[in-house]
């Protein structure tokens, strides 16, 4: 660390477009952790002052779950006080559950320059289709970067469970010297395809198999 902030810091913050800084909720060592974030910031503000801020406060299981929010909101508010003039944003997450997923989800919508237009052209796509719901995955990392619900989904978490079915299917098909391009599941009630959306996105759309064979 020490050799970021010296011999390095010109090259390692120069045309920077994100910082992602991660702090263990239970380290014992608070006041150095913020000394490092400052170091980063002021390197930041000097070399990459246009860039995004994104702070997660990791390991929030090991947080007793009475405590979870205070700590969150305390440490949120040092954050953004020890930020200014640069906003920074605030997750808290842990490995154990949806929140980590949610955070890079978070990020990587943040980045993609064109993302109202790409969903100005989910809704649509979405009504042409009559589709119950219509997600747009990122390419490479599969995070959910919109999505268009048009009927009630009692899962809140299938965003996450879809992009890890997607990320093992891919797996296996490396293995067998295969690249994944698309998927098709069909039920007597219910049907899902997930394909090419744009170049740098992936489609995915659910929708009651009956309709579906009232479209076909």
């Amino acid at each position: 660390m020490e050799n970021y902030f010296a011999s390095q810091r010109d090259n390692i913050f120069r045309n920077v477009e994100v910082l992602i800084y991660v702090f263990d909720v239970e380290s014992r060592e608070l006041e150095k952790d913020m000394h490092y974030y400052q170091s980063c910031l002021e390197a930041i503000l000097q070399n990459s002052p246009e860039a995004k801020v994104f702070c997660l406060v990791h390991k929030m299981d090991l947080v007793q779950d009475d405590q979870r929010e205070l700590i969150i909101r305390e440490r949120e508010d040092d954050l953004r006080r020890l930020s200014k003039p640069i906003e920074c944003t605030c997750f808290a997450t842990s490995i154990w559950d949806e929140t980590l997923y949610k955070a890079w989800s978070s990020i990587v919508y943040q980045l993609i320059p064109n993302v109202k237009q790409l969903e100005t052209t989910l809704a649509h796509f979405t009504d042409i289709i009559d589709a119950d719901e219509v997600l747009l995955f990122e390419k490479a990392t599969f995070l959910v970067i919109s999505h268009c619900e048009r009927k009630p989904h009692k899962d809140v978490h299938r965003f996450e469970k879809i992009s890890n079915i997607i990320k093992q299917f891919k797996l296996s098909c490396s293995k067998l010297a295969a690249a994944f391009q698309s998927m098709e599941v069909r039920t007597s009630r219910f049907a899902a395809f997930i394909d090419a959306f744009t170049p740098n996105t992936y489609g995915a759309m659910y929708m009651d198999s009956r309709e579906l064979m009232q479209l076909s």
